[in-house]
């Protein structure tokens, strides 16, 4: 049984590969012919939608120090002070070290 199946195997494979394949022909396509006259200009397009807005930039770096201010003006003279209360003269004396 085995040999008959091996044998119908073969025979059919040859049988197969023994039928004559048909050659196909590529005909090029026929040249064009002579261009025609220009067509009428078309009409415009409508307008595209606006673009996403752009994302926010970075921040700027520190500006150089700038130079020192010139001197301000000297101010008014302040008025003199209202005159003292008259009395007893009071001194203070600190103690004395005490002696070691």
């Amino acid at each position: 049984m085995k040999r008959s199946m091996l044998m119908l195997a073969l025979l059919a494979a040859l049988g197969l590969s023994a039928c004559e394949k048909p050659t196909v022909i590529n005909m090029p396509a026929p040249a064009p012919g002579p261009a025609g006259p220009q067509g009428a200009t078309g009409e415009t397009g409508s307008t595209g939608s606006t673009g996403d807005t752009g994302s926010t930039g970075y921040t700027g770096s520190t500006g150089a120090t700038s130079a020192t201010g010139g001197q301000g003006m000297t101010g008014d003279k302040g008025s003199t002070g209202a005159t003292g209360k008259t009395g007893n003269t009071v001194i203070v004396v600190p103690p004395a070290e005490p002696s070691r």
